[in-house]
Formats: structure tokens, sequence, C-alpha cells
């Protein structure tokens, strides 16, 4: 019971911390569910911890929530934001739909969270030594609502590439909000309201199909879990954007390198598979 719980501590820091940081979430679950040999709950407890990362990140914002609610009918711009939001969200929501079971049949290995981390850490470096030519070629959006059409698009579709155990879902949304010229923090809050209906809808859907492996047995477990989560995700969420007003995401590549060779190196080792 004990050790169960601590488990379950560690993976909540996990899954709270790196679902808004650009280092993959489901990749970093992936590996530290190998190494800690936690399967009392299958997947289903992985699904259901994000319900906190989902709660956090709509509590954070829940200001400009209320705020878009009550204005939505009067201020066109909120309701073009919206749209953009559902928009950005369909090209990964409509591919995990449909190929989400054979995704993770393939790919989710650590072997292959290895790789993405290694690619995805590289493009960060590229993307952040580039990113003032690319800004002066591109609209320079002033607000989270003023983002373009152009922009939601390239951003929906980068994020595809986030079902990938490893590429993470943040870091492909907001390297396709600088690639089409958004700066650092509108593409991170861009990210972060896309999470709410597309993290949001993915998990319910997940949670749902998952309903008859559920074992009530094992609630108190999944109900911290998910409070964890929320509770390290809203930090994660505030540390970000701080760090973000006064520095770039060169760190977050190198990690993903570094992480992403350990991790090599673990299953070379035998030490996870």
């Amino acid at each position: 019971m004990i050790e169960d719980i601590a488990k379950v501590v560690i993976l909540s820091l996990i899954e709270g911390v790196t679902e808004f940081l650009p280092i993959s979430s489901t990749g970093h679950l992936v590996v530290a569910t190998s190494l800690l040999n936690f399967d009392v709950m299958g997947s289903v407890f992985e699904i259901f911890i994000q319900i906190g990362a989902v709660v956090a990140v709509m509590a954070y914002y829940r200001h400009s929530l209320l705020a878009h609610a009550k204005q939505v009918r009067s201020v066109s711009a909120i309701r073009r934001f919206w749209l953009l939001v559902a928009l950005g969200s369909l090209p990964a929501a409509a591919t995990g739909f449909f190929f989400g079971t054979q995704i993770e049949a393939l790919l989710f290995s650590p072997q292959v969270v290895a790789v993405s981390l290694i690619v995805g850490g590289f493009i960060f470096l590229i993307v952040e030594r580039r990113l003032p030519a690319l800004q002066l070629r591109a609209e320079q959006p002033t607000t989270i609502t003023s983002i373009s059409l152009r922009q939601a698009i390239v951003v929906g579709l980068v994020q595809v590439l986030a079902l990938i155990p490893g590429v993470s879902r943040s870091g492909s949304s907001i390297v396709g909000g600088m690639l089409a010229g958004m700066n650092r923090r509108l593409a991170t809050e861009f990210s972060f309201f896309l999470a709410m209906p597309l993290l949001g809808g993915a998990t319910l859907y997940k949670l749902v199909d998952s309903l008859d492996t559920l074992d009530t047995s094992q609630l108190f477990f999944l109900f911290l879990g998910a409070v964890l989560s929320g509770v390290f995700a809203w930090q994660a969420i505030e540390w970000l954007l701080s760090y973000i007003a006064r520095s770039s995401f060169v760190v977050f590549g190198y990690y993903r390198i570094v992480a992403g060779l350990l991790i090599l190196a673990a299953a070379s080792a035998g030490w996870i598979g």
C-alpha cells in the first residue's frame, strides 16, 4: 500500500510537471511506469490523472474563460478566437480518433520516446536560433485573440506529431506557433488554450472507453493521482510563463537530448523495455 502510494505520487508529479512543459508527459510516463513497474490499473491510471492537468489549466485561466463567456455574443474577436482554438485542435483530435489505437500499439516504447525527445530537442535549438528571422517575416499578433487563421492552422498541423510519444503536445504546438510568427509567450498560451478541448476531450473519451476495466477498489489511487497532478500542473504553468518572460526554450532542447540519450542507454542496459 505505502509503496503504491509512493509510485502514485511520483507518477502524478511527472504528469503534472511535464504535461505543459515542452518535454512530453506521455514519453516520461511511458518510461517511468516501466521503471517503477506500476501496472496496478494499466493505462486507466495514466488517463485518469490527466484530468487534474486539464482542471489546472482551466482554473489558471478561469478569469479569461469567464470574461470570454460573458463577451462571446458581443465581441467578434472572442468568437473568432474560439473558432481558431477548435480549428487548431481538429487535426490532432481526428488523427487520434481514427489512428490512436494503432499508434499506441506500434510506437509506445522507451526507444521511440528517446528518439522523439532527441529529434525534438534539436528542433527546439534550431527554431530558437532562427526565431528572430522567422518573426520578421511573419505577422506578429500582440494578444491571444489576435492570432491569425494561418497561425492556428500551422499549430494544428504540427500538433499532430504529438501523437508520437516523446514529441510533446505542448512542445509541438509551441514550436508550431513560433514557426508561424508568434512570440514565445503567445505560442505557449495558445498551447494552453488548445489543451482544454484537446486534452480534456481525449481524456474523457479514453476514460469512458476504459470504464469496463476500472476497478473501484483503486479509486483512492485514481483520485489521489488526479489531485496531485493538478497541483503540480498549476505550478508548472505558472513557472513556465514566468520563465519564458526572461528566457528561451534552449534549455528544454538540451534537456530533451540528454534525457533521450539516457533513455537509450537504460534500454540498451535492459533496465527498461
